[in-house]
């Protein structure tokens, strides 16, 4: 199945489960990394999920490495994982202008409706990583 980087292949409702429990079962990008630039931390109290964003950011903005790890349900942890492949290679600005929306049909909106903020806490991790970096560039630590 060929597609550019702005469609996302439809899918039945059977397919968006099946690809959010494979990401699940086999986490892409999971796992802290050594020395990152920026290290974030998310939490749905609700259901208990949470979710740490690790990330390194090379010239221009461009995401260098983005790993992440936590514990949760099938939904929050293979939406992470979905979300890290569609980010790695992305720039900062690029991250920020992902809309909610855009991840909750990339994951079957079918599927995750009645879980948004589940499907939905690694992105909102994944952005305050970013506004933690840009705070960083504008003040430096001491």
């Amino acid at each position: 199945m060929t597609h550019n980087n702005h469609q996302t292949p439809k899918m039945d409702r059977q397919g968006y489960a099946e690809q959010l429990l494979e990401h699940y079962e086999f986490p892409r990008h999971y796992g802290k990394l050594a020395n990152p630039d920026i290290v974030a931390r998310g939490e749905n109290p609700g259901c208990g999920d949470e979710i740490t964003i690790y990330l390194t950011v090379a010239e221009g903005g461009v995401v260098e490495q983005v790993q992440f790890e936590g514990q949760g349900c099938t939904i929050s942890l293979g939406a992470a994982s979905l979300l890290m492949e569609m980010v790695q290679g992305k720039t900062l600005a690029q991250i920020q202008a992902l809309d909610y929306n855009h991840l909750v049909d990339r994951l079957g909106r079918d599927v995750v409706l009645t879980r948004v903020r589940c499907a939905t806490l690694g992105l909102k991790t994944l952005k305050d990583a970013v506004r933690k970096y840009y705070a960083r560039q504008v003040q430096p630590s001491s």
